[in-house]
């Protein structure tokens, strides 16, 4: 009896250890796993939680400087030109902090925001009209700008100075600076004496090209900022400097042939075509340096593109057609234009109708009140 009660303890410590050395087992074998499982899901938290960051900063950033342009024209604090200095400080750092933590693919086209804030707070500040073309551009502004932030990259590969540092000797972003430096030399020396005064293109193709590197740059002091705040002085490294220099000449350059076009030449002809290709040149730099299209999907891509087309249209119809007066009521009336009266067109009896721009209306009618409910469809 001992001796079967003997056996029976044995097998059952021999069954224990074997269930507690397996146990350890799985739990050796599974432990990288799930310490893997957990940095993923940090890690997208954090990209997540940056993502937000930067959006927050650059939907902020065009409203301080979409603000300020209302603060110069009306002078809405005491102080007008120390209000519009304080709302556009404002505005651009908020916008460059904003290359910190998002994507530029995200943050620049977002920029056309502050072209609705400034149509709106126009609209509500200095009584000016917004037409029923200006209010579909503020509706498709607002749809282009949601489609972009829901497919454009969360993150780009490029996530240390470091990597900065690496990616930018690379031949793909070196090829394109060469590009940005012959083309600009190009346009300064052959094509603004030929063409400048009278081609709006000259100088903002000039502007665009080195603007898109002085974008560059700021997301790159962006993340040395970060960094550095984070606890790693990052301001030892080339890279930063190169960065920081990079971004005083860029801009220096840019702002100067902006300046040139907009004294040359309309604001509302400049503004959406100088977004057009300012933007583009963006989006195509931080493809190659940050390589922030690298993990997106085809219907992300196709989102994205989408959105900014979206938002291209809407800039065009806020600018272009602002100061046209035009009103629902007017378009019905052109809908329901009635009929007019038989006349004799050479040598021709024939049945017209009012036309919106009939320069002939007031020859077949006889009274130019016919056509008066045309008349605002003409631009001021």
């Amino acid at each position: 009896m001992m001796e079967r009660n003997l056996i029976n303890q044995l097998s059952t410590n021999a069954l224990v250890n074997s269930k507690s050395s397996l146990y350890s087992k799985l739990r050796v074998t599974r432990a990288p796993d799930f310490y893997n499982e957990i940095s993923l899901y940090h890690n997208d938290v954090k990209v997540s939680q940056n993502f937000y960051i930067g959006l927050s900063l650059a939907v902020s950033s065009s409203v301080f400087i979409g603000a300020s342009f209302i603060i110069k024209k009306k002078g809405l604090l005491k102080i007008s030109r120390e209000g519009q200095i304080r709302a556009v400080a404002v505005g651009e750092g908020a916008n460059f902090a904003a290359y910190a933590f998002a994507p530029a693919t995200l943050v620049t086209p977002l920029g056309a925001l502050s072209v609705l804030v400034s149509a709106l707070l126009a609209s509500k500040f200095l009584g000016e009209r917004l037409n029923l073309l200006g209010k579909i551009g503020c509706l498709l502004c607002v749809l282009g700008s949601t489609v972009m932030v829901l497919h454009a990259p969360k993150e780009g590969s490029v996530a240390t100075i470091e990597e900065l540092g690496e990616e930018s000797l690379q031949s793909g972003f070196v090829n394109y600076v060469i590009f940005v430096v012959v083309v600009s030399f190009l346009m300064i020396s052959y094509c603004v004496p030929r063409y400048g005064n009278s081609n709006v293109i000259v100088h903002i193709v000039i502007c665009s090209v080195i603007g898109s590197l002085s974008v560059m740059g700021c997301k790159g002091v962006g993340l040395a900022l970060r960094e550095t705040v984070a606890g790693t002085n990052k301001f030892t490294q080339w890279i930063t400097w190169f960065c920081i220099f990079s971004v005083v000449i860029c801009v220096t350059v840019q702002m100067n042939y902006l300046n040139k076009a907009l004294d040359l030449f309309n604001t509302s002809v400049v503004t959406p075509i100088y977004y057009v290709f300012f933007t583009s040149f963006v989006i195509v730099a931080s493809a190659i340096l940050f390589r922030e299209w690298g993990n997106m999907s085809a219907q992300d891509i196709l989102g994205t593109i989408s959105g900014f087309l979206i938002i291209i249209c809407a800039i065009f119809l806020l600018n272009g057609f602002k100061d046209w007066d035009i009103n629902l009521a007017s378009v019905n009336s052109f809908l329901h234009r009635r009929e007019g009266p038989p006349v004799m067109i050479h040598g021709e009896t024939t049945n017209t109708t009012s036309l919106l721009f009939d320069s002939h209306s007031n020859s077949i009618y006889g009274d130019p009140r016919r056509t008066a409910q045309f008349s605002n469809f003409t631009p001021s």
